[in-house]
């Protein structure tokens, strides 16, 4: 067993850090512990044995709390980070290469002589990662080679954004190996959504990235370039409910359309008035035009609408019932945005005779019998919904969602308090 590891795994530094990072609990203590140490080993089987330097980052999934298709239009969203994460064994090197070797995939070597952006290289990790090095050295920033080996718990397809974990987590990495960790969790959000953007080639929000970064709960008001990040302080087990999502199924392939379509049509309401977007149009001028928005623009485009003034207003709700205590107020809130997804946006199902994410839905909703709440969670048509279950009937729900669902398909999390972290091998 490598030694630095062999000091590490029993100290009160690493418990300290198991205990914030996924939970108390001397079985989860264990996981992570198995976890971590497999880590260690694939490290020295593939790079060598190491006497010493080595490392550990971790960065989280992240899990939408409100704001169901609000971003693209500059809304409000309500996020938080969960104890799902991708995590890295690391080892600083002086070859200017970055070799990374990640659990299930080929390994990935990024020469850091030439970060150009390369359009063949689009959609692939190879691009994360060299893009990440290009947009921190253009940024003033230091980097350098490494070795890594990294392993997920978030699952790709499960709704919590693997990619934007990676992202986070590679930006993590350099910064701490060449930049003493200095970069602020906003800053290292933004550089991961760069990175998304312009060299991965893949127009997306700031909200899985600022979530993972920044860790918690946080608001992000993306009414201005330059994103407004607010922490909550949030802990639904102490209140005695667990945080659930559901993957229920369906294939995302086929729905690009669809997707594509909910911003094209809330974005067709503001170009009625000659705006870019919805949060460039006050809510009373939607409603006092509703007949013209309707020829010109169809019904279901006006609903859409709609749903983005009432989701807007209710993330500043939901935030508001989480700092003050009031866990009521905050399912209320939860089940009307569920209600409106569902009624007006319209993205619980798509145009097929398979309409998991709505038997997910109301199964919840016949369960709890509102105590907790159900809802829509991320883009919707097809994959997770989210649910609040009581702890004491949480092994029923986990039952009742995968004899409908299939084995795994209930996760119970965590909000996770920090964001990205460096873990020396020290304590």
């Amino acid at each position: 067993m490598n030694e630095q590891w062999a000091a590490y795994q029993d100290s009160k530094a690493f418990a300290d850090r198991v205990a914030t990072l996924y939970g108390a609990g001397e079985d989860v203590r264990a996981l992570q512990k198995a976890r971590y140490g497999k880590l260690v080993e694939r490290f020295e089987k593939r790079f060598g044995a190491q006497k010493g330097g080595l490392c550990f980052f971790s960065a989280p999934g992240r899990t939408e709390i409100g704001g169901n298709h609000t971003d693209h239009n500059n809304g409000r969203v309500l996020a938080a980070a969960v104890n799902l994460d991708t995590i890295a064994c690391v080892s600083r090197t002086d070859d200017n290469a970055i070799v990374v070797d990640s659990e299930g995939f080929a390994p990935i070597t990024v020469e850091l002589d030439n970060l150009d952006i390369r359009e063949k290289d689009f959609g692939t990790t190879l691009a994360l990662i060299r893009g990440t090095a290009g947009i921190m050295k253009e940024m003033g920033y230091k980097i350098g080679g490494f070795r890594a080996t990294i392993s997920s718990s978030v699952l790709r397809g499960s709704g919590l954004s693997s990619s934007a974990a990676f992202e986070v987590l590679i930006a993590a990495i350099l910064d701490g190996l060449y930049n003493g960790f200095v970069v602020d969790a906003k800053t290292r959000a933004v550089i991961a959504q760069k990175v998304e953007n312009v060299y991965f080639g893949k127009p997306c929000g700031l909200m899985d990235q600022m979530a993972s970064s920044v860790g918690g709960m946080v608001t992000i008001d993306f009414k201005e370039q330059d994103a407004k990040v607010e922490a909550i302080a949030c802990n639904f087990a102490a209140k005695g409910y667990a945080l659930c999502v559901v993957n229920t199924g369906g294939d995302h392939g086929d729905l690009t359309d669809d997707y594509a379509a909910i911003r094209k049509e809330m974005e067709a309401v503001a170009a009625h008035f000659g705006k870019h977007v919805l949060r460039e149009v006050e809510l009373e001028t939607v409603e006092s035009h509703v007949g013209e928005l309707r020829r010109a623009c169809g019904d279901r485009a006006v609903l859409r609408a709609l749903h983005y003034y009432d989701e807007n207003a209710r993330v500043l709700e939901q935030a508001a019932a989480i700092r003050g205590g009031d866990l009521p107020a905050f399912f209320d809130a939860v089940k009307r945005s569920g209600d409106s997804s569902w009624k007006l946006l319209q993205n619980v199902y798509a145009r097929s005779t398979e309409e998991q994410m709505a038997m997910g839905i109301e199964l919840s909703r016949r369960f709890l019998h509102g105590d907790g709440a159900q809802r829509v969670h991320g883009g919707g048509f097809a994959g997770t919904i989210q649910a609040y279950v009581p702890l004491d009937r949480l092994d029923d729900y986990k039952k009742l969602m995968e004899d409908a669902f299939g084995p795994g398909s209930c996760t119970a999390l965590m909000v996770r308090p920090e964001g990205a972290v460096m873990m020396p091998m020290e304590g």
